[in-house]
């Protein structure tokens, strides 16, 4: 079972949240990843019945997909489990995102693709503040633990697993980081100095997958290696065009 510790996520969007069931309905399957329709009812205080009729809305709207339940089936028709599809995540932050494609575009064309490394490190700065402040608070605490509270802050939707793997629920530059996946390396290489090790991913959201799994050590189960090295610098990489 994931431990996840809600600290007041930061909301990318100005606007107020949507106190609306179906805002509620994918608030949590960002936080929680998947979940069934009885799952979603006992959390929402509905029935079974009530919570469909707001699920079925959000999967023809593209908001949310449905699948079976893996494991052993019972009797019966086999439940189905529910996650966010990419036009659901665009809720959470990222309405911005054709013009930061476009930025990006431009600042490589202009500085090379180099500067999108050092952007991605910039952009991860006052995590890595957070962090640190933490370990200084509680300098016993699991680090694992205390990274993924920084990212939560920051509103990523984190939790630790039981496994040890570090999970990120949402990100708020998925869509961007698609197209320059500098962005997810740049993220791996300060997990890895942060907790003094080295660290994989066996899923990205970039990459379609429901949330980011990073492990310690270890070997990726990712198609292309992204493996970091926890003594590894941004120098030492070498990023495509």
């Amino acid at each position: 079972m994931s431990r996840f510790v809600p600290e007041s996520p930061v909301r990318a969007q100005a606007t107020a949240p949507d106190p609306s069931t179906r805002q509620r309905v994918l608030d949590l399957l960002l936080a929680r990843g998947t979940m069934t329709a009885s799952e979603l009812a006992g959390a929402l205080g509905l029935t079974t019945a009530g919570v469909r009729r707001h699920l079925a809305a959000l999967v023809e709207s593209g908001d949310i997909t449905a699948r079976e339940q893996a494991g052993p089936r019972g009797r019966g028709r086999p439940a189905q489990v529910f996650s966010l599809t990419p036009t659901g995540r665009r809720v959470f932050g990222q309405a911005y995102d054709d013009l930061a494609l476009s930025a990006l575009r431009e600042l490589v064309d202009a500085a090379g693709p180099d500067a999108i490394d050092r952007l991605a490190e910039k952009r991860l700065a006052d995590i890595e503040a957070d962090y640190l402040r933490r370990r200084a608070v509680a300098p016993d605490a699991d680090p694992t633990q205390l990274l993924a509270d920084a990212l939560n802050a920051a509103g990523y939707f984190a939790s630790t697993q039981d496994d040890g793997a570090l999970c990120q629920h949402h990100c708020p530059v998925a869509h961007v980081a698609v197209h320059f996946p500098q962005l997810c390396e740049a993220e791996a290489s300060v997990f890895a100095r942060l907790l003094g090790t080295d660290v994989s991913r066996s899923a990205t959201i970039a990459s379609g997958d429901e949330a980011c799994r990073t492990h310690l050590g270890g070997r990726t189960l990712l198609p292309n290696p992204t493996t970091q090295s926890a003594n590894q610098t941004s120098a030492d990489r070498k990023v495509s065009a």
